[in-house]
């Protein structure tokens, strides 16, 4: 069945104009450009920040289901050289956050064709997801206060699947991960006289190495730990100058938030000792957190279901994925289900400058998320 709304030429265009998080604003003005053609029941801008909640139907009593997307973009220069390539340097869709907000936009034309008469339906289009700040900035809009959805899916698009099977757990569905930013502060020196000084050069050694061995990067078993070095700043680049100050930015993950806590302690406790034998100050701070994602049983049960009764082929998965996804904070809220969707077996991974979310996607995204939302009206 052909669509009214060119979604192809509508992901492209996403596509060629991205935003990084918290800056949506043209993506979000071109959302809604195409929103509004569909005459939602009701409409919410600037969510968060840039977000968009578009509802069909207007049962207040009846279920509320929630499909939520993502708006931004990725800092990444993108190598493609095709037609719709981005326009804006140094920043690019390699996550397919452009393809979920099509594959959203597919499901509010299906709604619009065909209204909810039981329920309603709340299409959200989140912002800043790629920083773990745009759930949370949703969730602490006032207009969301009285809002409760007994229903709350996302998906996203998985490389290295096969196109359109589907993949759903019970369960933990993404990692829990959160970045540290340990800050050391010594005193400088002349170069030529280290003793005078507290140079943090050997405690960001000890640091590393210390925090290094805290991991268990063994997805297939418990206790999962991931430890992942982004970033060190040490001193200044001037060569009569001993480092006074040093940074050292860490992202870890496990599988469980309770879990993440105790490697964020283990390496705080690492650090303060590690500080304390160098006699140096030391200041810890955490950002881009992301809860993991737990997936409610009834809710996998109905993605499942409506995976088999479309012809989509269904692939189970024994472990979670180790990448963070703010939507676990809709779902420690709501019982929910995020799901992954096959991109394709040879596809580029996510996050890799030649990725490009693939047009055929959208269709299946579309079929999936209508059976489903149909479904739960129904129940």
């Amino acid at each position: 069945m052909s669509t009214a709304i060119d979604l192809k030429a509508f992901r492209r265009d996403l596509h060629a104009h991205p935003e990084i998080s918290g800056n949506e604003k043209e993506t979000a003005k071109r959302v809604l450009a195409v929103l509004n053609t569909l005459k939602p029941d009701a409409l919410l801008t600037e969510l968060g920040g840039t977000g968009i909640l578009a509802t069909f139907g207007t049962d207040e009593i009846g279920p509320q289901v929630m499909v939520r997307c993502e708006l931004d973009a990725l800092p990444i220069q993108e190598v493609n050289t095709f037609g719709h390539k981005s326009v804006n340097k140094g920043v690019s869709h390699k996550c397919g956050h452009d393809g979920h907000a099509t594959i959203l936009t597919g499901l509010a034309e299906k709604l619009s064709n065909e209204r909810p008469t039981k329920g309603r339906v709340h299409l959200l289009y989140q912002p800043a997801e790629e920083n773990g700040a745009g759930a949370e900035a949703v969730l602490k809009d006032p207009r969301m206060k009285d809002k409760h959805f007994d229903l709350a899916l996302a998906l996203h698009n998985l490389p290295g699947y096969k196109l359109g099977s589907a993949v759903v757990r019970k369960g933990a569905f993404t990692a829990s991960v959160n970045s540290m930013v340990i800050a050391l502060e010594g005193r400088t020196s002349h170069a030529a006289e280290p003793e005078h000084g507290d140079n943090p050069a050997l405690a960001v050694a000890e640091i590393l190495t210390g925090a290094l061995a805290l991991q268990h990067n063994v997805p297939t078993e418990d206790g999962l730990r991931v430890v992942t070095v982004v970033h060190v700043n040490l001193g200044t680049k001037d060569y009569g100058i001993s480092a006074g100050s040093a940074e050292v930015h860490l992202t870890v993950r496990c599988w469980t938030d309770a879990e993440l806590k105790k490697l964020e302690q283990d390496i705080e406790d690492l650090s303060r000792h590690v500080a304390k034998k160098h006699k140096l100050g030391v200041d810890i701070g955490y950002c881009f957190t992301f809860k993991a994602n737990q997936n409610d049983d009834a809710a996998a049960d109905l993605v499942k279901a409506a995976v088999t009764s479309t012809g989509h082929e269904l692939i189970g998965r024994d472990h979670p994925f180790k990448w963070g996804e703010d939507f676990g904070l809709f779902t420690a809220k709501y019982k929910g289900c995020m799901f992954g969707l096959g991109s394709g077996e040879d596809m580029p991974a996510l996050h890799n400058p030649d990725y490009d979310f693939p047009d055929e996607l959208t269709p299946h995204g579309v079929e999936l998320f209508e059976t489903a939302v149909r479904s739960f009206l129904k129940a």
